[in-house]
């Protein structure tokens, strides 16, 4: 359905250090960069989520979030743990989440921007 997604960030420098540290457990990586964005995915040239510099930038408001699919809850833990490490916040800690699905492992966290993020793992998806 989606080819990619941008957010706008207002220090590239720091968000895209939160973004390879919380991409990075989940198994992206910069696939391209210049000056004012930073794109993430799997392959160069293609990405998937992109970092653009915009001063004026503001995250949506309450209801908004992007969840990333974890290969593993392993990964979902270093999602959460290196994200916190690189100024993330924490806006729900990792583990089983019941009232989404018996097997629904996430953590949630919140970027330098504002931005809503979570990482997830379903048994059920699989």
């Amino acid at each position: 359905m989606l080819h990619h997604i941008s957010l706008g960030v207002r220090d590239l420098a720091h968000s895209s250090a939160f973004y390879d540290a919380a991409l990075g457990a989940l198994g992206f990586r910069r696939v391209f960069e210049d000056a004012t964005a930073v794109g993430y995915g799997l392959i160069d040239g293609q990405d998937l989520l992109c970092l653009k510099l915009r001063l004026e930038a503001a995250p949506p408001g309450p209801g908004f979030h992007l969840a990333f699919s974890a290969p593993s809850r392993s990964a979902v833990d270093v999602f959460h743990a290196t994200a916190l490490a690189v100024g993330g916040h924490d806006n729900g800690a990792l583990g089983l989440r019941p009232e989404y699905g018996d097997n629904y492992y996430a953590a949630f966290l919140v970027d330098p921007d504002g931005h809503r993020i979570e990482a997830v793992i379903n048994a059920n998806d699989r």
